[in-house]
């Protein structure tokens, strides 16, 4: 059997599913086969003071500000919600500031995975009564300053008849326009489903977010909202491939991520592994991007943040492990 590991350059070599932009290179790290871990170089070079700042460098926001973006499946259950908890507080750790909006009318959840639940007094629905002003509604995180959060409605309340895509516009636009300044991010949570929510939810978005796991379910749905998000005039689609298990890929009994890629046909954001961590973060409200030691799951959302900030993706490579089982995908970026 085969084994991978990183060529030699210095103690703090970053594993394999770092992107190729925090290294000090145009290139992604080269890998090759190897039956043994010993290090080709014993003596590495330390790195320049380039290389450092290199590695330690904020990225680089890309795109007019702020950019709206609708995190959406078409399938529930796939990880909307978890995915806009933890992106959005990784783009907040990054000192971008971030406001996410809760778009699901019925069944909010957003504010149990932040821990704000007993902290929202006012929703959007009270905005538009004129009950309140919007600095009232948007609820800020005590650990991240630069990070807001928006509810529509409180459960069992009744939105207004009127209330639909020209109201979350005018939301939107009144975001822009507030006197502290516009957020650089505006990340709205998308119930799940294509109905009346669901065009509610993308109607004031530039780019998405598709979520989706390795299941034909969740692949069938993920493809109808491609196509209905591109309809929606949405060009700047990116797929995150939720809940991996690299042993059942290896056992052919899940679709690989290459597999998702080629017959979705997206450009790839991120790919987070299967996490029994997700589970208990939900229930503390305390996302996983805030662990310490980090989960790898919490790693794979930071780096998802990364690449949303700087609007690139991460590709799946193919890795010979064992030659009479075939091939399967190994993620990597």
């Amino acid at each position: 059997m085969l084994s991978l590991h990183l060529l030699p350059g210095g103690a703090n070599v970053k594993p394999p599913f770092f992107p190729a932009t925090l290294l000090n290179t145009s290139t992604p790290p080269t890998f090759f086969p190897s039956k043994t871990l010993t290090l080709q170089n014993p003596k590495p070079k330390p790195f320049s003071a380039t290389a450092l700042l290199q590695w330690n460098r904020k990225p680089e926001l890309a795109g007019e500000t702020p950019r709206v973006c609708v995190v959406t499946s078409g399938k529930g259950g796939v990880g909307k919600t978890t995915t806009t908890a933890n992106m959005g507080l990784s783009l907040a750790r990054l000192g971008l500031s971030v406001v996410a909006i809760d778009a699901d009318v019925g069944l909010r959840n957003l504010d149990l995975l932040l821990g704000l639940e007993n902290r929202v007094n006012y929703t959007v629905v009270e905005v538009l009564n004129g009950d309140c002003r919007l600095d009232q509604a948007l609820v800020r995180d005590k650990r991240w300053s630069n990070f807001e959060l928006l509810c529509i409605s409180k459960p069992r309340s009744k939105l207004p008849i009127g209330f639909g895509g020209k109201a979350l516009i005018w939301l939107v636009d009144a975001l822009k326009s507030r006197p502290e300044g516009s957020p650089d991010f505006i990340l709205i949570d998308c119930p799940a489903g294509i109905d009346a929510g669901f065009i509610t939810a993308i109607t004031p978005a530039n780019e998405a977010v598709l979520i989706t796991t390795p299941d034909i379910t969740s692949l069938r749905d993920a493809d109808r909202v491609t196509g209905l998000l591109e309809c929606d005039g949405i060009r700047d689609i990116k797929m995150i491939v939720n809940r991996v298990r690299t042993d059942m890929i290896k056992g052919e009994d899940m679709m690989s991520v290459l597999d998702v890629q080629e017959m979705l046909g997206l450009p790839l954001l991120g790919v987070i592994p299967e996490d029994c961590e997700v589970i208990r973060s939900t229930n503390r409200g305390y996302p996983l991007v805030l662990n310490k030691p980090p989960t790898l799951a919490g790693l794979a959302f930071e780096q998802a943040a990364w690449r949303l900030v700087e609007q690139d993706s991460m590709q799946a490579v193919v890795v010979e492990e064992e030659p009479k089982r075939g091939f399967f995908s190994f993620f990597g970026g």
